[in-house]
């Protein structure tokens, strides 16, 4: 009974401070928090410069061990065009119907090349630069977009390869080159957004860096790089045709061919292309814009 009475009354515990109530009474504020989204562009404009610069030192750096150096930038597609030359224009025989096919193929190639390396390197622009994601503060968007310019600088060096090969095979310079212009501005809008939307799920799911080679090589195949849709589909439900004509890779390779080639015609573009490519852009660049600002303070966690 002794002991009951002499046992001391417990303490009472301190509450735990309010954490918010005081870091705002302070002036704190979450570190790596999601700015909105007119503050998102904002930031991302005023890095502008360091996006062009980044992409620039990734482009110069790329092959800097090879002893032909930058000379890659152009032989690589041209070796992968004369492969699929091999392949599909002389063994498969789908060179046949398609006036200028050396230039229908290489346009082709590069073309479709610059929208794969995009999203293949926008997979990778969390994943793969973990340390600087972590070490500074600043937009991640600037990533998957420096690496897409990246890919256009390189497809403008492989421009001029293109250049002279439509001049080798006959194809006069007219005005409509200068069409390529806005066709190439609208497929680096959708690029840039199927970057980002590829970077934030790479950046969850690294592995889908692994996956993501097959599932090119599939788009590639059904987006007439090595084929003409409109003749290889002729005996085909015009369905088909128009559902493979408007698929986004081909409506951009089809402008870039119309706009460089002069045997390539309007009537083998799908209906309304232009409208077509500007939605893709808008509904890939907007979007895809849109989803990876929402995962924004996420990046580099974990």
């Amino acid at each position: 009974m002794s002991q009951v009475l002499d046992t001391p009354p417990p303490t009472q515990t301190p509450a735990a401070p309010d954490l918010a109530a005081l870091a705002a009474r302070h002036g704190l504020s979450v570190s790596g928090a999601r700015p909105t989204l007119p503050q998102y562009v904002r930031q991302l404009w005023a890095r502008r410069h360091f996006i062009a610069a980044f992409a620039t030192a990734k482009l110069t750096a790329q092959y800097s061990q090879a002893k032909l150096g930058q000379v890659w930038q152009v032989m690589t597609p041209l070796l992968n065009a004369a492969v699929y030359y091999f392949i599909f224009g002389m063994l498969l025989k789908t060179k046949q119907g398609v006036p200028d096919y050396v230039p229908f193929l290489v346009t082709g190639v590069f073309i479709w090349t610059f929208t794969q390396s995009s999203i293949m390197a926008g997979t990778r622009a969390i994943s793969g630069n973990l340390g600087l994601v972590r070490a500074l503060h600043f937009p991640r968007a600037a990533l998957p977009i420096s690496f897409c310019l990246q890919q256009l600088q390189q497809l403008l060096f492989s421009m001029a390869a293109l250049v002279v090969i439509l001049l080798c095979f006959g194809v006069p310079v007219s005005a409509s080159w200068l069409l390529a212009l806005p066709a190439l501005f609208l497929q680096f809008v959708f690029n840039a957004g199927m970057s980002m939307i590829m970077a934030r799920a790479g950046a969850k799911t690294p592995d889908i860096a692994q996956l993501m080679p097959f599932v090119l090589r599939t788009w590639m195949y059904v987006s007439g790089v090595m084929w003409s849709i409109g003749t290889v589909t002729k005996k085909d439900a015009h369905v088909v045709t128009l559902l493979l004509q408007c698929n986004p890779a081909a409506v951009y390779l089809d402008l870039m061919r119309f706009a460089l080639i002069d045997s390539f015609h309007a009537a083998q573009l799908p209906p309304h292309v232009w409208a077509l490519a500007a939605g893709w852009a808008l509904v890939a660049g907007a979007g895809g814009f849109i989803y990876f600002w929402k995962a924004e303070e996420t990046y580099g966690r974990g």
